[in-house]
């Protein structure tokens, strides 16, 4: 008897993870939708193949309309470790009719994690006149404790000042 309530119990808890319904297919503009799914499964669901599946599914949406879907971006999170930290999957794309010129060509946009800021290459090692003094500062206190020379003191000190 308890072994009979044991497997319904775990039954249970399999459906409700299993079951656990994602929001489907959005329009999101007149010919631009977003499906988006999270995999409930944990570890015993392939990421892979919810990435897959979601796809194929997009794909399917749009042949049902004899159209083709164009991919615009897509976004997945993988696991967490922690409780109810899901692996996800966001697709967003276009529904074309097959000739249009966007469906010869079309690139995903990945959404990363990363930033990467430009520095220009004029602007690297020049030092305002707070930042040279500091060093001056530096330089002075050395000098004084001994550590550098007189001599290396006023070198550094005219390569300092004479860098633009």
């Amino acid at each position: 008897m308890n072994m009979k309530i044991i497997r319904i119990l775990a039954l249970g808890a399999l459906t409700i993870i299993c079951g656990c319904s994602n929001p489907g297919i959005v329009q999101v503009s007149p010919d631009t939708y977003l499906l988006a799914r999270e995999a409930h499964g944990g570890i015993f669901q392939s990421a892979a193949k919810m990435k897959a599946d979601v796809i194929k599914d997009a794909n399917e949406f749009a042949a049902k309309q004899g159209k083709v879907a164009v991919p615009i971006s897509a976004k997945e999170k993988p696991m967490g470790s922690g409780p109810a930290q899901w692996a996800s999957f966001e697709y967003q794309f276009r529904v074309v009719d097959k000739d249009d010129p966007s469906n010869t060509r079309t690139q995903v946009v990945h959404n990363p994690n990363v930033r990467i800021d430009k520095i220009d290459q004029d602007t690297v090692g020049i030092k305002t006149k707070a930042q040279k003094y500091e060093e001056l500062l530096v330089l002075d206190k050395l000098r004084k404790s001994g550590i550098i020379t007189e001599e290396e003191f006023e070198r550094e000190k005219r390569e300092l000042l004479n860098k633009s």
